[in-house]
């Protein structure tokens, strides 16, 4: 039954991915262009660092799946890639191992095939710390990620239907295992409130994991007989809203969700994301193509990250936050209701060294 539910949450990711239209809110955050920003491509790094954690670059693959013959094998492939990039990579959601031990290879697969790589494990906010611990054991996981899905799980047909436990469980969880902690949406965005509860909480980092991607109430609606909760597609916040929204609560932020290019990698990364995850769009890229077409898209990503990091004047993904940027549409409205200053967003250059002329302050 669980591998089935893997096998179909794969194949409606990846028909979704196909279908998706060519905007979302992304577009809705811009560039102020200064033409004498860039800086020497020589001189930038794409190594970022946040909560305990040091990557070498700001990007990497997503929590997807495992748990069934043929999701295990797309574990193996986006393993190898992740190897071949040098790009972390997490696994999908391991509450199968949990229920059923045989699938461990599925998951496993990962740290076999990129055994020296950055490898996130990922379970669910009803988990024990002790099946946590397990899971980080199964992996030799360098880090924990632990989703949150209320809005799948209430379409999902077998989904669970108690979360009150899910706050006090977390908790217990980062107690319970030697390894930072990643709490992660799967789709439907992290508030600041939520935030703010994460990080009282203990937990080293928060994944905004915004709307804009792979939709998990549709996936669970397309898998219930009378297809009643249609109405949710599109649930939630995107991840350029919780980024703007999270500013301040002193949480370091990844983001993914809805991330279609490099450009977007560079967007995030200016709203505040210590790094990028991709999801949907790299399963699409692995099933089309194999291996070997994901790596070179990723080889490609990296370097064209690095190019508009260049032409923006940001030696660093960190000094991509002082960039000028601006937010538009229905994104503007959002930051309006919530209180979140956007003015001050594409004038933030000049306040970094006012002492210096006009370009020093750009940089």
């Amino acid at each position: 039954m669980i591998a089935e539910r893997k096998d179909d949450h794969v194949r409606f990711a990846a028909e979704q991915q196909r279908r998706l239209g060519g905007t979302n809110q992304f577009d809705e955050v811009s560039f102020v262009h200064h033409a004498l920003a860039g800086i020497d491509r020589s001189d930038v790094s794409l190594a970022t660092g946040f909560g305990g954690i040091d990557w070498q670059v700001p990007l990497y693959i997503n929590a997807m799946t495992g748990g069934s013959e043929r999701t295990g094998s797309i574990n193996r492939d986006l393993a190898i890639a992740a190897r071949e990039t040098g790009v972390p990579i997490a696994t999908g959601s391991m509450s199968a191992y949990f229920a059923e031990a045989s699938v461990a290879d599925t998951f496993g697969v990962i740290r076999r095939e990129n055994p020296d790589g950055f490898v996130m494990a990922n379970i669910n906010a009803n988990a024990t710390a002790d099946k946590a611990r397990r899971a980080v054991d199964l992996l030799r996981a360098d880090a924990l990620q632990i989703h949150l899905n209320i809005i799948q799980e209430t379409v999902m047909p077998e989904g669970d239907r108690s979360f009150s436990a899910w706050a006090p469980q977390i908790e217990k969880i980062v107690g319970g295992v030697d390894v930072p902690v990643i709490v992660k949406e799967v789709g439907f965005g992290v508030s600041r409130e939520t935030v703010l509860l994460l990080r009282d909480m203990g937990v080293s980092v928060a994944d905004v994991a915004g709307r804009g991607g792979t939709d998990f109430a549709r996936i669970e609606n397309d898998r219930r007989r009378d297809a009643d909760y249609g109405y949710l597609g599109g649930w939630g916040q995107s991840a350029p809203a919780c980024l703007l929204d999270a500013q301040g609560t002193g949480m370091p932020l990844l983001a993914s969700g809805g991330v279609r290019h490099p450009l977007d990698v560079v967007r995030a990364l200016a709203l505040g994301a210590a790094a990028v995850g991709v999801s949907g769009g790299f399963l699409r890229t692995v099933l089309d193509g194999g291996v070997s077409a994901l790596v070179a898209r990723i080889i490609t990503w990296l370097d064209q990250l690095e190019a508009l990091m260049t032409a923006l004047g940001a030696r660093t993904p960190a000094e991509l936050t002082r960039c000028d940027v601006l937010v538009h549409g229905d994104l503007r409205a959002f930051c309006a209701d919530r209180g979140i200053d956007t003015g001050r967003l594409a004038t933030r250059s000049s306040s970094y060294d006012s002492t210096h002329d006009t370009v020093e302050g750009i940089r």
